[in-house]
C-alpha cells in the first residue's frame, strides 16, 4: 500500500514565523463591482464543470447531512440543476436505495429544463462515505445503482488514513468521480489530488452549527482556504468545492470569486420542505430540525468516524464538534433557490462576470477592516446550547 508522507515539505516554524499568514473570511471581504459592467443578469451562465462527467447547471451542492440530504431533497435539487450528496447515517442497503431513488426518478424536461443529468438523461446524485472498514462495500453498493460521485468525507482530509482510503477507493473504482475532503491548505489539496481525488472539498470548521474551531481550536478562515486550494486546483486543471460558512447569497458569490468551482450548503438549504424530518410548531411559528454531523445525536447515528471518534461507544465520552438546533421552516426548495440564484446573478452582473468560470478566475474582492470575524461562532439557528468547557 502506498505510504503518504505528510510532512516532507512542511515548513519548520521558528519563533519568528510561528504564526501563519493572515486569514480572511466572508465578512472580511467585499466584492469589487465594475463601474463599466455590461453583463446582464439574465445572460449569465451559472453552470459549472467539476469533472467531464459531473456537470452542473447551478454551482450548488447540498451537504451530506442527515437533516439536509436524502433522496427527496437530492431529487429536487438535481431537477433544479444542482447536486445532492446522500448522507451515510444509514445502512449500506438504505443508502444505496436512496441513490437508486434519485437515479430512477422521472421528471418533465419542459418543466425542469436545467436539470443536472448524466449522459443517459438520469438525474445526478452523489453519496457520502467515511473512513471505515466498510467504505469500499458502501461505494460498491452505490456504484451498482449508478451513483455519479462518491464524497469521501472527513473533518481532517489531510491525514494519512483519509489519503490511504482515497487511494483504496480509486484503485477499486478507476472511473468513478471521487470528491474528497475536508482540507484548508494548498498542501492538503495537493495530497488529496495525488491520492486520487478528482475534486477537493475545502472547509475546516466554518459551518454555522460546526464547533470544531471552538472545541479543537483548529481551522483556516474560509476565503483564504478556498483561495489557497484553488491555486493548486487551477495548476492541475481540477475543481474545488467551498464547503461551509456561507450565510447569504453574497457569501456564495464570494466563495466562487475566491476560486471555488461550486459551493456546498447546509444551513442555507436547511428547513426547506424537501429536507428530512417533520415540520413542528412553537408559539405559532414553524420549524424543522437541523444538526451538525459532529453533534452528539448525529455521531450516535453513524458519523463518529468523520471526527476520528469511531471507537468511542458512549455518548458521554464523545467530544462533539457540532450542535443540534432548529431552523425556521422555509418552504419549497425551488422558491428558496430561485431567490438565491437571482441574488447571485445580480452580484455577478455588477462585477461584469458572465459565467461562474469567469468569476472563479477573475473575481475581485477588497478587504473590509471594519468588521469582526464571527465565522467560528455558532449562529443563524435557534438553539439551546452551552459552549463546552473542555
Amino acid at each position: 500500500m502506498q505510504k503518504f508522507f505528510l510532512d516532507d515539505e512542511k515548513p519548520k516554524f521558528s519563533s519568528r514565523n510561528k504564526f501563519a499568514k493572515m486569514g480572511l473570511t466572508f465578512d472580511d471581504m467585499k466584492l469589487v463591482y465594475d463601474q463599466n459592467a455590461t453583463v446582464k443578469s439574465a445572460d449569465i451562465d451559472v453552470s459549472t464543470v467539476l469533472t467531464p462527467t459531473l456537470k452542473l447547471k447551478l454551482p450548488l451542492i447540498s451537504a451530506a447531512m442527515d437533516t439536509v440530504t436524502e433522496a427527496r431533497f437530492a431529487t429536487e435539487l438535481a431537477k433544479l440543476g444542482g447536486l445532492g450528496v446522500i448522507h451515510k447515517n444509514m445502512t449500506i442497503a438504505e443508502q444505496a436505495d436512496e441513490v437508486k431513488r434519485v437515479k430512477t426518478a422521472t421528471f418533465d424536461s419542459d418543466i425542469y429544463p436545467n436539470a443536472a443529468t448524466d449522459n443517459q438523461g438520469r438525474l445526478l446524485v452523489a453519496g457520502a462515505v467515511g473512513v471505515t472498514s466498510d467504505t469500499v462495500k458502501r461505494v460498491e453498493a452505490m456504484a451498482a445503482v449508478g451513483v455519479d460521485a462518491i464524497v469521501l468525507d472527513s473533518a481532517h482530509g489531510h491525514s494519512e488514513g483519509v489519503l490511504r482510503k482515497v487511494s483504496e477507493v480509486r484503485d477499486a473504482f478507476p472511473t468513478l468521480n471521487i470528491i474528497a475532503g475536508n482540507i484548508a491548505t494548498t498542501s492538503g489539496a495537493a495530497a488529496l489530488y495525488d491520492a486520487g481525488a478528482d475534486v477537493v472539498k475545502i472547509g475546516i470548521g466554518p459551518g454555522s452549527i460546526c464547533t470544531t474551531r471552538v472545541v479543537a481550536g483548529i481551522g483556516v478562515p474560509q476565503l483564504s482556504a478556498v483561495r489557497d486550494a484553488a491555486e493548486e486546483g487551477a495548476r492541475r486543471g481540477k475543481a474545488i468545492i467551498a464547503d461551509g460558512g456561507a450565510k447569504t447569497a453574497k457569501d456564495i458569490t464570494k466563495a466562487l470569486a475566491a476560486g471555488g468551482n461550486a459551493v456546498m450548503l447546509g444551513s442555507m438549504f436547511s428547513g426547506t420542505e424537501e429536507t428530512p424530518g417533520d415540520v413542528f410548531e412553537d408559539n405559532g411559528k414553524r420549524y424543522k430540525t437541523y444538526r451538525g454531523m459532529g453533534s452528539i445525536a448525529a455521531m450516535e447515528a453513524g458519523s463518529k468516524d468523520r471526527y476520528f471518534q469511531g471507537e468511542v461507544n458512549e455518548a458521554k465520552k464523545m467530544v462533539p464538534e457540532g450542535i443540534e438546533a432548529r431552523v425556521a421552516y422555509k418552504g419549497a426548495l425551488a422558491d428558496v433557490l430561485a431567490k438565491m440564484m437571482t441574488a447571485i446573478r445580480e452580484e455577478m452582473a455588477k462585477m461584469d462576470e458572465s459565467s461562474v468560470a469567469d468569476l472563479s478566475k477573475n473575481g475581485r474582492m477588497t478587504r473590509d477592516i471594519s468588521v469582526i470575524d464571527y465565522e467560528a461562532e455558532v449562529a443563524h439557528v435557534k438553539k439551546s446550547y452551552t459552549m463546552p468547557t473542555f
